[in-house]
């Protein structure tokens, strides 16, 4: 079977468990499925929300891109990316990547392959909503991720 790639942005949640069906149910040739669910934290009660806003097209573009990327770098089955936009609240669902491929290396590499530069080159902008009432602050870029995604250079 040739590899699938699913990228959806949407402001509804999803399903973890009925999408790694959908890419596992009926096949026999797959070894390895490696999810990552990324969730809103509270940062110690001081967030009451986030707000994603993201460029649409060019945000599933950029996700469809890194995923195929990830899928020939890896020779991975099957990749899903979906991530959230709108209000989300402390323990909501965010962003899931579903990565399924023969052996667990490539699926755990293909994962973290597609998270790092899905939060380095995906256009999207988080707001944080603070319970204290004081400003609402973008959210800057951080030079941990980037280093995160300096690690795939060849």
């Amino acid at each position: 079977m040739d590899a699938s790639v699913s990228v959806r942005v949407q402001p509804e949640d999803f399903d973890l468990a009925a999408e790694v069906s959908a890419l596992t149910c009926g096949r026999a040739d797959i070894g390895a499925v490696v999810t990552f669910l990324g969730l809103c934290r509270d940062e110690a009660g001081a967030l009451n929300a986030l707000e994603l806003e993201h460029y649409p097209g060019m945000a599933e573009a950029e996700i469809g891109r890194i995923c195929h990327e990830a899928v020939q770098r890896f020779g991975l089955q099957a990749a899903t990316a979906i991530h959230r936009y709108g209000r989300i609240e402390p323990g909501e669902n965010i962003v899931l990547v579903v990565t399924v491929s023969p052996h667990r290396q490539a699926a755990f590499d293909g994962a973290n392959f597609i998270m790092d530069f899905l939060k380095t080159s995906a256009p999207f902008w988080k707001k944080e909503h603070r319970a204290d009432g004081s400003a609402d602050d973008w959210v800057s870029a951080k030079d941990a991720d980037d280093a995160a995604r300096g690690r795939w250079s060849r």
